[in-house]
């Protein structure tokens, strides 16, 4: 979730509202790729969920951050919920999980070590603490009433809306993780190719990281519950979005859009003013009755747009938003995924052939196949293996095209950061499926096995 958003002053006209998305157009030499994963943390001695305060802790972990790995401390109402280091920001998602969102840098080699020198630094604190941290999609045993929240106003006034509005709203709060990569746009037109393809291709990305088959101490019949749960979370705010793909889409429409999605807050002087399913409409208006009289500024609005959680979205860059969370290697595969699709025009228009003739009905059955089969789903006469194949050769070609070399020009490009995905397709084995085939085999259905085996 994210922190409070610089956005700017105040807004004398509509205008602004889609020049704020249309300020983060970049020529291409400029494009940079920021990389977001979580991870759960939990008690080596007990293997349940680390609270926010005490000895074993999400706030021993981030003082040790701060103290011994030169972290500068974020704080809300006196309370530490955040770090910040070199462009890149730890914060802490409603139930405790720790997210790295990562500063802006030139190629996957970067991120990946970034990446890298994160998780050793965070395992140092966390080995010092007795405590663990696993990549997953999903908690894999903990119950709701188990997730701690997390002492921060946004959360508390999201956690009271969700009830409202779906039936897993409160569940992805506290008991989901993913990976997502954020990434740059030239014009209006390219973000527009872009936005569709990452709508599209998506489901693609939810069955190749699909890592989340258990929920409370049991297979949930789903290779990512995680994307089962976004599924009925809030129907304003989440989905594929199909107006993407209408003639004539471009900044405008998406602005359109996020000005009909329900407000949550309003973040004044660190309070979060409750605003929860007010008009961002009326507050332009200066009719907003949490803050009658007052109009909002460009930072209301990039915080506004922080609210809104389709499986892909924009601000002033890209985010790809449908991966479970999991193990080392697959956190640099997916900015490697994307990159290699995104950031070649080749690949690019390679990707929107594939894609551009499915409606919004195979997009959206394509996205809950994702979910339930991972690799094995099929739609109409669509494949999810081979389709999976063919996208993963056209992001090899991207990254082959951009020739960005790493290790000193040891490595060539960026190709291999692709290799557990590209095992994946040879398989037809994602993530999920070699944790089922644990817990039905050597496991024994014993799923405490997990955290020994698949933590950091």
């Amino acid at each position: 979730m994210s922190i409070p958003q610089s956005g700017g002053g105040p807004i004398e006209s509509h205008d602004q509202l889609a020049g704020y998305l249309e300020s983060g157009c970049k020529p291409k030499d400029a494009w940079r790729i920021g990389t977001e994963h979580e991870k759960f943390g939990y008690c080596r001695d007990t293997l349940r969920p680390i609270p926010y305060e005490g000895e074993r802790s999400v706030l021993a972990v981030l003082e040790g951050l701060r103290d011994l790995h030169g972290w500068a401390p974020l704080e809300e109402g006196g309370k530490l919920i955040g770090l910040e280091k070199d462009g890149a920001n730890v914060s802490l998602e409603p139930g405790g999980q720790l997210e790295l969102s990562g500063a802006p840098v030139e190629t996957i080699h970067e991120t990946c070590d970034e990446v890298n020198a994160h998780l050793r630094d965070v395992k140092d604190i966390a080995d010092k603490v007795g405590v663990g941290f696993i990549g997953l999609g999903a908690a894999p045993q903990w119950t709701h009433e188990q997730m701690p929240m997390m002492p921060k106003g946004r959360y508390k006034l999201m956690d009271a809306y969700m009830q409202k509005v779906g039936t897993m709203g409160r569940t992805m709060m506290r008991r989901t993780c993913t990976v997502q990569v954020n990434l740059d746009f030239a014009s209006e037109a390219d973000m527009v190719q872009k936005f569709r393809v990452a709508l599209a291709l998506q489901p693609v990305a939810t069955a190749l990281f699909a890592n989340s088959p258990f929920f409370e101490g049991k297979p949930n019949g789903h290779k990512s519950w995680r994307s089962r749960v976004w599924r009925d979370l809030d129907a304003d705010r989440t989905g594929m979005l199909p107006f993407v793909f209408d003639e004539g889409f471009g900044f405008e429409q998406y602005v359109d859009y996020a000005l009909d999605v329900p407000m949550y807050f309003v973040y004044r002087d660190g309070e979060y003013i409750d605003a929860l399913g007010m008009s961002f409409r009326d507050f332009l208006k200066g009719q907003l009755p949490a803050l009658p009289g007052e109009k909002p500024t460009l930072s209301d609005w990039a915080d506004h747009l922080t609210t809104i959680f389709p499986e892909a979205r924009i601000k002033k860059f890209m985010e790809m938003r449908g991966a479970d969370g999991g193990p080392w290697r697959r956190l640099c595969a997916l900015p490697a995924f994307w990159v290699g699709l995104m950031y070649d025009q080749s690949s690019l228009d390679a990707a929107w052939d594939l894609c551009k003739g499915w409606d919004a009905e195979t997009r959206e059955a394509l996205r809950v196949a994702a979910s339930v089969d991972g690799l094995q789903a099929r739609v109409d006469k669509i494949d999810m293996h081979e389709l999976a194949r063919e996208v993963v050769a056209i992001s090899e070609a991207g990254l082959t095209a951009r020739v960005r070399s790493g290790a000193g020009g040891l490595v060539p490009d960026e190709t291999h950061f692709l290799n557990a995905l590209k095992e994946s397709v040879e398989s037809g084995q994602v993530p999920a499926d070699e944790l089922l085939a644990h817990y039905q085999n050597d496991w024994h259905g014993d799923l405490d096995r997990i955290y020994a085996e698949y933590s950091y």
